[in-house]
């Protein structure tokens, strides 16, 4: 497996910056904007810009400041030649537990960018990481693997504001995944991420689009006591 690669991190100003009217706009068209892509140009991406993706998801938190994510580039035709087949497997495992009536849609859902993105990186979490001494994961120590969650989440955003697409590819065998990348074997799949230019932009999700779902309003999701 190749090394990863060292990635630094821009330095801060002293003072915390303005964050205006201005910029909230913008960030609400951030969150509004940011898809889950499965259509992807490819079209190489700059590799400054892609370096600037990791550093993000670096500043990302994390329980007790464990950064206890481990990204993995993968570059080896061979490699992702090993994930598709995964998930082709996977995904006919899924569409044979679809209802009959939602079989048809699902087999026509493009529901993976691995022949055309530019860029694959798994993430994997060490769940047990020496980094943050255990703190604030007695109790829950599912707050490790959340804390990589999170730092897909940052880079997710940092390439929607880039123009940059970013696709969580779940349906695959996790254990396969780290046995086709020769991770260590106790290293714990969190995402496959496919990484590129978006081949369309829509404020809308691909599958509302589609007829799978519809976006919830808040009132649904909201509970009070």
């Amino acid at each position: 497996m190749e090394a990863r690669m060292a990635v630094p991190l821009k330095a801060l100003p002293a003072t915390p910056p303005a964050f205006d009217a201005a910029f909230r706009d913008g960030l609400d068209a951030l969150f509004a904007w940011r898809r889950d892509v499965r259509c992807f140009r490819t079209t190489p991406l700059d590799a400054a810009a892609y370096d600037a993706l990791l550093a993000a998801a670096c500043r990302a938190p994390s329980v007790g400041f464990s950064q206890p994510w481990r990204l993995v580039r993968v570059r080896e035709g061979a490699r992702r030649t090993a994930i598709r087949a995964l998930f082709e497997a996977s995904n006919a495992a899924a569409l044979a537990l679809q209802p009959a009536e939602r079989a048809g849609l699902y087999a026509r859902l493009k529901l993976a960018g691995l022949d055309d993105a530019p860029e694959h990186l798994a993430v994997f979490v060490e769940p047990d990481p020496a980094t943050g001494h255990g703190l604030g994961r007695t109790t829950m120590p599912e707050t490790v693997a959340y804390s990589a969650v999170l730092a897909i989440h940052t880079l997710w955003l940092a390439a929607a504001a880039q123009g940059i697409g970013v696709g969580w590819v779940s349906i695959l065998d996790p254990q396969a995944v780290a046995r086709a990348l020769e991770v260590p074997a106790h290293w714990q799949l969190v995402g496959y991420l496919c990484i590129g230019y978006p081949a369309e932009a829509s404020a809308v999700p691909e599958l509302e689009r589609a007829g799978w779902e519809q976006r919830r309003p808040l009132a649904e999701l909201l509970v009070e006591r």
